[in-house]
C-alpha cells in the first residue's frame, strides 16, 4: 500500500525544512509541524495502520526518540505491544546493545533482553521518523534479531535516499519510507 498523491502532499506540506541545522549545509526535516497538524498526522497514522494491519505483527519497536511517537500510536491502533529501542543507559532492566558508527564517532542503542516476550520469531516492525546513513536503523534491526525476534520491515516517514542508508538496510530487511528525498 502506497500513499495517494493527495496524502503525500498533505504529509510533505506539513514537514518544515530548517536550513543550516544542526550545522551549515544541512537541511533538517522538522516533523514537529507534522505532529501538530491534526490532518497530516491523521493521514499519516491511518496510512500506516492500513499498510500494516494485515502483516500479522506481534510488536512495534520505535527507535529513540521520535520513533516512539509514531510507534506507540501505531501499536495502539493495531492492538499490539510497543517496544522502545533506546540510547545506551536508558533502560532499567537487563539489555543487549549494538554499537553503530556516526559521522564523528560511535553510539550505541539497546533493548531489554525480554522485549519481545517468550515467543521466538516474534514479528516486529521497527519505526523511526527518518533514515539517513542507516547506522541506527541497522543497529535496531540487528538488536531485534539478537532477541530471537524477526524484523519484518523498517518503516520511516522520511528517507534520505541520497545517503544510501536505505540501500544498506535493505541488505538486512525490507524497508518502507513514505517520503523519499533525493
Amino acid at each position: 500500500m502506497t500513499l495517494t498523491q493527495k496524502e503525500r502532499e498533505i504529509i510533505e506540506n506539513s514537514i518544515r525544512d530548517i536550513k543550516d541545522f544542526p550545522k551549515e549545509g544541512i537541511v533538517f526535516k522538522d516533523i514537529t509541524t507534522l505532529l501538530n497538524n491534526k490532518e497530516a498526522y491523521g493521514v499519516l497514522m491511518n496510512h500506516l495502520h492500513n499498510r500494516y494491519k494485515d502483516y500479522n505483527l506481534d510488536y512495534i519497536a520505535g527507535i529513540d526518540a521520535r520513533g516512539f511517537i509514531f510507534g506507540a500510536a501505531l501499536a495502539q491502533m493495531l492492538g499490539l505491544g510497543f517496544v522502545p529501542i533506546r540510547k545506551k543507559g536508558k533502560l532499567p532492566y537487563t539489555t543487549i546493545s549494538e554499537k553503530y558508527v556516526l559521522e564523528y564517532g560511535v553510539d550505541e542503542i539497546e533493548v531489554h533482553i525480554d522485549a519481545f516476550g517468550e515467543k521466538k520469531g516474534a514479528k516486529v516492525l521497527v519505526i523511526d521518523d527518518l533514515i539517513a546513513t542507516g547506522g541506527t536503523a541497522n543497529a535496531a534491526a540487528t538488536l531485534v534479531k539478537q532477541t530471537g525476534a524477526e524484523c519484518v520491515e523498517c518503516c520511516f516517514i522520511i528517507g534520505l535516499a541520497f545517503l544510501d542508508g536505505i540501500k544498506k538496510l535493505e541488505e538486512k530487511t525490507k524497508v518502507y519510507s513514505l517520503i523519499e528525498v533525493n
